[in-house]
């Protein structure tokens, strides 16, 4: 009984070795025939986004002072 579980864990470390080999040559040939990616450039927010954003800061800002003083 020991020599055949032996044997199974073998056969099953063989066949994984074969699929992780399998696994590694076809993502080097994808690798090799994918196209270059060129980085993606960030741009920086405009004046009108900043001036938005500003905006929506500052009126958070006084729903929360508003909020906040029926509290004390």
């Amino acid at each position: 009984m020991k020599i055949r579980q032996k044997q199974v864990a073998a056969a099953l470390a063989a066949v994984d070795l074969y699929l992780e080999e399998e696994a590694a040559a076809a993502f080097a040939t994808l690798a090799a025939r994918a196209p270059a990616v060129p980085a993606r450039v960030i741009a920086d927010p405009g004046a009108w986004a900043q001036a938005g954003r500003l905006d929506a800061m500052g009126m958070r800002r006084l729903m929360q002072l508003r909020a906040f003083a029926r509290v004390r």
